[in-house]
């Protein structure tokens, strides 16, 4: 079955709408330093708008522990969403009490209010499905039809995601609709050369990925944390590095299958390491077979790749014509450790073909580095929603929308 879309609500003039969203933004003082996930949800919510639609935004933000947390308050956003809307957008201060009751009652067509932090309310994340269905269908109260159009939550069961949509008339928004193509188009006869990026901390976060796209893809490059694993299972020392040590042998296992599918992994050939893991801390480029050979010996850390490894992976992202990226290649939040993310970050927006962010913090990072959204094909909104997605696994979120993968 196909992903039902907003066609398949008919005419919403009149109606309220409940539209989950992702706006699960990060937060600094009440300040929104990233607004990618909210600049995101604007086209649904303009499309709905222009139909006369009475629009009830909803969304999480943060872990609150099923109780109302003032730090975790969706008012900053719905204060940025007024902005980027140009109109008025009211703010209930409940999920589905009073406030939100209210605010619902005083929609016009084409209005739009946003209620409070859904996790604010423990029904919405509950593993007992009678408590996640009592939340639901308070939350029905609220609305004629759901437009789910919060990639980043797909991947679970929750009763705005999931048991909601069972129950009202339910479409995916722009935003699921275009996410489910583009990552699609990553697991379906891709343009190759293909090449897939992976980063970040941990090697455990990616075993699903690289098992389910190693017979897809046509290389794979990795970098971040993760790589001191790989660089140990091949019997180099590390020093303080990051280390997986449970996953050496799992990491040897998909190198063998790599090679015997013909698939190159390409690991670094350097490395930046530093006495420690701050920002202004002593570091130097060492070889990714003399990682301790360094004035900090075995105590050094490495904190991002060095440049000869960032040039590598550079022209092998640039020949590609399909890229998937997922996970920094350092400690991109310090500028001493960044360099390695802003090359395969160029290099992504100077692919010839399909290049993607797979989310999560390489999509901050590619914002905190200067980059524009519209410089690559797509910027996915769902870490691990996209991970899972590649992964080949069923996502709750969208099958509840038809979708069958």
């Amino acid at each position: 079955m196909a992903l039902r879309t907003l066609d398949s609500l008919g005419p919403l003039a009149g109606k309220r709408v409940i539209v989950r969203c992702d706006l699960n933004v990060p937060l600094k003082d009440g300040v929104i330093t990233d607004d990618g996930r909210v600049r995101a949800s604007v086209p649904t919510l303009n499309a709905l708008i222009n139909q006369g639609a009475r629009l009830v935004v909803c969304s999480h933000l943060g872990r609150p522990d099923g109780a109302p947390d003032p730090k975790y308050s969706l008012e900053p956003v719905a204060q940025r969403l007024s902005e980027l809307l140009g109109k008025p957008v009211a703010f209930a201060r409940d999920t589905v009490g009073e406030s939100a009751h209210d605010a619902v009652a005083a929609l016009e067509d084409g209005d739009v209010a946003v209620i409070e932090n859904l996790r604010f309310n423990a029904g919405e994340t509950a593993k007992d499905a009678e408590v996640r269905g009592a939340f639901a269908r308070e939350l029905v109260g609220l609305g004629d039809a759901l437009v789910s159009d919060g990639f980043g939550v797909v991947h679970r069961k929750q009763a705005s995601v999931y048991d909601l949509a069972e129950i009202l008339p339910s479409a995916a928004g722009f935003l699921i609709e275009k996410e489910v193509d583009v990552l699609d188009r990553l697991t379906e006869k891709p343009e190759r050369p293909y090449t897939v990026v992976l980063g970040g901390s941990k090697v455990s976060d990616k075993l699903g990925v690289i098992e389910h796209l190693l017979p897809r893809v046509d290389r794979i490059l990795v970098g971040g944390g993760m790589l001191f694993t790989f660089l140990k299972a091949q019997g180099y020392e590390v020093g303080k590095s990051l280390l997986e040590e449970d996953q050496i042998d799992t990491v040897t296992r998909y190198m063998t299958t790599a090679h015997e599918r013909g698939v190159e992994i390409v690991l670094p050939v350097d490395a930046v390491m530093a006495a420690s893991f701050s920002a202004d801390a002593e570091h130097v480029v060492a070889p990714a077979d003399s990682l301790e050979e360094t004035p900090f010996g075995a105590t050094g850390l490495g904190l991002d790749i060095g440049p000869d490894t960032a040039k590598i992976f550079a022209d092998a992202i640039r020949e590609s014509k399909t890229v998937f990226w997922n996970g920094p290649m350092g400690v991109f939040e310090m500028p001493a450790f960044a360099a390695g993310t802003k090359t395969v970050a160029q290099a992504l927006t100077e692919v010839d073909g399909l290049s993607v962010v797979g989310g999560g913090d390489s999509a901050a990072a590619v914002r905190q580095l200067g980059f524009s959204d519209d410089q690559f094909g797509h910027i996915s909104t769902g870490g691990g929603a996209s991970l899972e997605f590649l992964e080949g696994k069923k996502l709750p979120g969208l099958e509840v929308l038809g979708w069958e993968q």
